[in-house]
């Protein structure tokens, strides 16, 4: 460290170095908050959590109960010790209460007065944070198992949503309905993802083993099926030709710059994607745990000089450098099993979500302080006093 702000001092070292080396210290050393407890609301599991782009200060939730709680993580107290309070809550005496199960919450990307919540109802709610009312519903066919906002779209205000249904719905937030559908799985949607650098391009993840991606301003289909072999037919059957996982896959992330995929099949398997290829990286992340019906919300980092992965693996979860495959911490702390977990950038924390009820703060070990070496001492000939009275002595 010391020796980084030296090198930076001196103009030796690129000043971003230093900034994205200490971030990915304090991801390495993500430990359990023992002084921070966030307020326990839900009495079922936490299917989803969404922490707002703007401030990064406040967090949604939502669970299988229904209900959606909004969180402020600012410690107001300035106390060593606090609590992050929930500020409001959309309970199971609220009149637009979601009947089943919620799958996905996200805050509108500019702007912290709208969010969104998807169910197991069919429906999907554009609420006004405000006054934690509906501006919007939208009824599909089957359940919503996850739909997703752009992060940086600018030029449209598409909503990717993905349902039992075999198609994938885009829903104008313009004009409250359905603007077209994507058509190209066989089986339900379970997860959904726009791309963090280009914001026409959408990736989606199905139970019939496959992974498209589509530029929905094209109405001849989708750009690209990503396949697990790379086109190397002799490898694979006909029934694994162009599949991402060998079973349903589950999870989407992009990486923040855009330029990977991340993916998570029930085959027990993570992989890496080239985003503007579809090539399989081949990245070997070993086996990982994954038996859920459901999506899988998982995330990276931001900001390191070299990029993590937090996946839920049961009660635990697992930390990975996502260019090399190494496993480099195991999260543990909760009692059942963990559905979801969101990054926190501003200050490389973690918050994961479980069907123990509650919500863990995960944050950086402080570190060690350096000892003090600038103590006074004028002891030595350096500081001896040259106007003695001997030298004045005839």
């Amino acid at each position: 460290m010391l020796a980084s702000l030296w090198a930076r001092q001196l103009g030796l070292d690129d000043p971003v170095r230093l900034r994205r080396d200490e971030a990915a210290r304090r991801v390495l050393s993500l430990e359990l908050n023992k002084d921070r407890d966030v307020e326990r609301i839900h009495e079922t599991g936490i299917n989803t959590l969404d922490i707002d782009c703007v401030e990064g200060r406040y967090m949604l939730s939502g669970g299988s109960d229904g209900v959606i709680v909004l969180y402020d993580l600012e410690n107001l107290s300035r106390k060593p010790c606090y609590v992050c309070k929930a500020i409001c809550s959309v309970g199971r005496n609220h009149p637009n209460v979601h009947k089943f199960s919620v799958e996905m919450v996200q805050w509108y990307p500019h702007d912290t007065g709208m969010f969104t919540s998807s169910s197991f109802d069919r429906t999907l709610k554009i609420w006004d944070a405000n006054i934690l009312q509906p501006a919007e519903t939208l009824k599909f066919e089957g359940v919503v198992y996850s739909h997703h906002m752009s992060p940086i779209a600018t030029k449209h205000s598409l909503l990717a949503v993905g349902t039992r249904s075999p198609k994938v719905h885009l829903c104008d937030l313009k004009s409250g309905s359905s603007s077209h559908i994507l058509e190209g799985h066989k089986q339900e949607v379970l997860a959904v993802c726009w791309s963090s650098r280009h914001e026409y391009i959408l990736a989606t993840a199905s139970a019939d083993s496959r992974v498209k991606l589509w530029d929905v301003r094209r109405a001849s289909g989708c750009l690209n099926t990503l396949d697990q072999y790379n086109g190397e037919n002799s490898k694979a059957s006909s029934e694994t030709a162009n599949t991402a996982h060998n079973g349903r896959v589950n999870g989407l992330c992009y990486m923040n710059d855009g330029l990977h995929l991340l993916t998570i099949g029930t085959d027990d398997r993570m992989r890496l994607w080239n985003s503007f290829t579809g090539e399989n990286t081949l990245v070997n992340y070993g086996k990982i745990y994954n038996e859920s019906r459901k999506g899988v919300k998982f995330t990276v980092s931001c900001g390191c000089n070299q990029e993590y992965a937090f996946v839920p693996c049961g009660s635990t979860i697992a930390v990975y450098a996502v260019f090399t495959g190494e496993l480099k911490t195991v999260l543990r702390g909760h009692y059942n099993t963990v559905n979801c977990c969101v990054f926190q950038p501003n200050f490389q924390e973690l918050y994961s979500g479980s069907n123990d009820h509650n919500i863990l703060a995960w944050v950086p070990t402080p570190r060690e302080p350096v000892p003090d070496d600038t103590s006074e001492n004028y002891s030595g000939p350096m500081y001896e006093d040259l106007w003695s009275s001997s030298s004045n002595e005839d």
